[in-house]
């Protein structure tokens, strides 16, 4: 077994960062470690490039990437490469919590994280021996599923590997400046586990850190390609306040700063010390959950942050010439559409730069999700559809239609061509970009799914539920696939495939 294959599917539908690709890191990081093993990886991350279905298929074995709301399309694409008679493993979020259902498409599962265990597997797959010592498996023996015992975290984040970007095809080295906006792992793991999130389930609940040196090393690989944008992918940039500060303060002195983004919380704005360092090693934008300005709600989503509190974060953050990017999420038993449109009226008040305005999506692996489907009020297990644009629960305030139109609406209010005018009687070209950019976006995506407002228009009448005819994930596997149909053999498919191009 010499040649592995990665995939990182798209998502079904677009969102605001489609314009941005971003690899997830665990296929880069996992490519990596067996490039450095003497193995021969390609992956491909459809947000990237489209796949070589023939580079695909003449691969020892094929590794899916999943989330959620790529399950479906990863488990169509994991059809497809084992009708050709070549093995599948599959590992990400969503099949590490529902193994049993990925086992129904894939070979083998890797459950959590994989970084310590990968080049142990594959040699195991090579000696046909060993699979039942290999941490976080799971895969049929004997005609029954085995789940392995499950895989430790990776204590040390420095033993895993500077992740080498041309493993993307398409960004092979000397393409790797198509990789605009560098992601960088500083820590993994969360400890705040809010209950519609699956990070812990997937990370652990305790911080792990990477050493500043490490940090600092990969930014400084990234300037040698000429690269001026760099995203923290930490779930909590600044967990530990003390660490964040002295890695700004060694960027600025050695003068390492990208504009640079990051994933925070509202607590950053208690520490000023913290905030001089963030703007002077130009911090563009920070993304932060804010998720709800009702009380109720936040209690709910178990925040354990204030509406005072994220009041104050906004004021002090803008006081300091950062950006934010606001995620609301709306739908928990205790909204209303009276909730959404307060939302749209804060976010138009306090200034935001940017936001998201979610539907609450209950991810397998979480609270939300075990205590929805115990209610019995999950309506719709189409996974295509978990991407947090639709209702796939029954709301307890509202009627499905009312939480997705309503939702709609907000965005579109806060994409508005008003706003849009208001930002540019500023002269804030950035945000009449932006808010152009929402605006596009928020048209096309309501006209795109048109059919799934009048499915919730057509629930909400009934009264009950109606199973949803799954024609927009059937149907768009089926033509994406229709040129390569592997019944009689692949290599021969059409050369005008998209795959082959």
């Amino acid at each position: 077994m010499r040649k592995i294959v990665f995939i990182e599917p798209n998502p079904p539908d677009f969102h605001i960062f489609s314009r941005m690709p971003l690899p997830r890191l665990g296929t880069v990081l996992l490519g990596t470690r067996l490039r450095q093993s003497g193995y021969e990886v390609k992956s491909y991350v459809e947000s990237v490039g489209e796949l070589d279905l023939k580079d695909v298929l003449s691969a020892d074995l094929v590794c899916i990437s999943t989330i959620t709301s790529t399950s479906s399309r990863s488990y169509e694409i994991a059809k497809l490469v084992r009708k050709a008679g070549i093995p599948v493993a599959m590992g990400g979020p969503h099949v590490t919590y529902l193994p049993e259902e990925a086992l129904q498409y894939a070979d083998y599962v890797l459950r959590g994280e994989a970084d310590d265990v990968i080049v142990d597997f594959i040699k195991a797959l090579e000696t046909g021996k060993g699979l039942d010592k290999i941490a976080g498996l799971s895969y049929y023996k004997d005609g029954a599923i085995k789940h392995n015992s499950t895989a430790p975290f990776c204590k040390d984040l420095d033993t895993l590997p500077a992740p080498d970007f041309s493993v993307i095809s398409g960004m092979e080295t000397e393409n790797i400046r198509k990789l605009t906006i560098a992601p960088i792992m500083t820590s993994r793991g969360c400890p705040y586990d809010c209950s519609f999130c699956s990070v812990t389930g997937m990370f652990g609940q305790k911080y792990r850190f990477r050493s500043k040196e490490r940090v600092i090393e990969e930014l400084e690989n990234h300037r040698k390609y000429g690269g001026d944008w760099v995203f923290f992918y930490d779930d909590n940039f600044c967990a530990h306040k003390k660490r964040t500060k002295e890695l700004l303060s060694t960027m600025i002195e050695k003068r390492l700063t990208p504009n640079w983004t990051a994933q925070v919380r509202v607590e950053i704005a208690k520490d000023q010390e913290l905030l001089d360092l963030m703007k002077k090693s130009k911090c563009h934008t920070v993304y932060i959950g804010l998720e709800s300005i009702n009380p109720q709600t936040l209690k709910l989503y178990n925040k354990q942050q204030s509406v005072e509190d994220i009041t104050n974060c906004i004021r002090t953050l803008h006081k300091n010439g950062i950006r934010i990017h606001g995620m609301f999420v709306f739908g928990s038993d205790q909204d209303t559409t009276d909730t959404i449109a307060e939302t749209v009226r804060f976010a138009k008040k306090n200034d935001l730069e940017s936001v998201q305005f979610l539907i609450l999506t209950p991810l397998p692996g979480t609270k939300c999700y075990r205590d929805l489907e115990g209610e019995g009020r999950i309506i719709s297990k189409d996974w295509s559809l978990y991407d947090a644009h639709h209702v796939v629960f029954e709301p307890k305030l509202m009627s499905y239609y009312e939480l997705q139109t309503e939702t709609m609406r907000a965005t579109k209010e806060f994409y508005s061509l008003w706003q849009i005018a208001r930002r540019a009687a500023r002269f804030d070209l950035f945000n009449v970009g932006i808010k152009t950019y929402g605006h596009s976006l928020t048209k096309k995506w309501i006209k795109n799914n048109q059919y799934f407002v009048e499915y919730t228009r057509a629930l909400t009448s009934a009264g009950k539920r109606i199973e949803l005819a799954a024609k927009k994930t059937a149907e768009d596997v089926k033509e994406k696939f229709r040129q390569i149909e592997l019944a009689g053999g692949v290599p021969g498919q059409s050369a005008g495939s998209p795959y082959n191009r």
